[in-house]
């Protein structure tokens, strides 16, 4: 579905990444691990059209992304749940909603797309007059996911979901990625939380200083000397 060939991609002079290639089949969860600072926000940026790539070539559904503006990655078919979720917090939660679903086959299908995540998340359609600003960390993050699906995506990329949230909470955004797998999306995630995502994700790579240090089924990784010394304390 996805794949990247050695992308290398940065800000300014800066490189963040190396000759990165990775890649996400259909229905798939992979995960991408790895200390702060390492590029894995660089990367779903890249991914997502946010930042341009210097090098290397990106193609999704069998065809060429590598260059397309954020818009037209998300038309086609690719939506991104950026870290902390950044909603429009003076907007409310069906104004945010609204604002995932601005594609125009998503406009089209506003209404159903709408009614599909509210049944989804029974607790957005209770705070749908709401505003996001003053939802509870976990309601919010709701938001941020409801949000992206509002545009049908095909590849659901998730930048750090369980940033800044209090234990119980990460746990109940663990669920939700378990939930959303079992709809059938495809799943690339970003998370530094290693231990709980290698127990929901198929397959998933190490990014350490912008290069992929291992790659591998998650309970390969689970049980490799590296990460269980380094990011796991065992």
């Amino acid at each position: 579905m996805l794949s990247l060939s050695g992308v290398s991609a940065g800000y300014g002079s800066f490189r963040a990444l190396f000759d990165v290639s990775i890649e996400v089949r259909p229905h798939e969860a992979v995960g991408v691990i790895g200390p702060n600072g390492a590029g894995k926000t660089t990367l779903l940026r890249a991914i997502s059209g946010l930042v341009p790539l210097w090098a290397g070539e990106m193609t999704f559904q069998g065809h060429s992304v590598a260059g397309l503006s954020a818009h037209r990655i998300v038309k086609h078919g690719i939506a991104h749940i950026p870290e902390n979720r950044r909603l429009f917090p003076r907007l409310t939660v069906e104004d945010n909603l609204r604002m995932g679903a601005f594609i125009p086959d998503a406009r089209r299908e506003f209404a159903a797309r709408l009614s599909w995540v509210y049944d989804f998340f029974p607790r957005l359609k209770e705070r749908r007059n709401q505003i996001a600003g003053t939802l509870s960390g976990g309601e919010q993050q709701m938001c941020a996911i409801g949000r992206a699906l509002m545009s049908r995506p095909q590849l659901l990329l998730m930048d750090e979901p369980s940033a800044g949230l209090a234990p119980l909470l990460v746990q109940q955004v663990f669920e939700l990625v378990g939930r959303i797998r079992a709809e059938g999306f495809t799943v690339l995630i970003v998370e530094q939380n290693v231990s709980q995502i290698l127990d929901i994700v198929d397959r998933a790579y190490l990014l350490e200083v912008g290069n992929i240090r291992l790659a591998g089924s998650a309970a390969d990784l689970k049980e490799h000397e590296l990460i269980r010394k380094a990011y796991m304390g065992l």
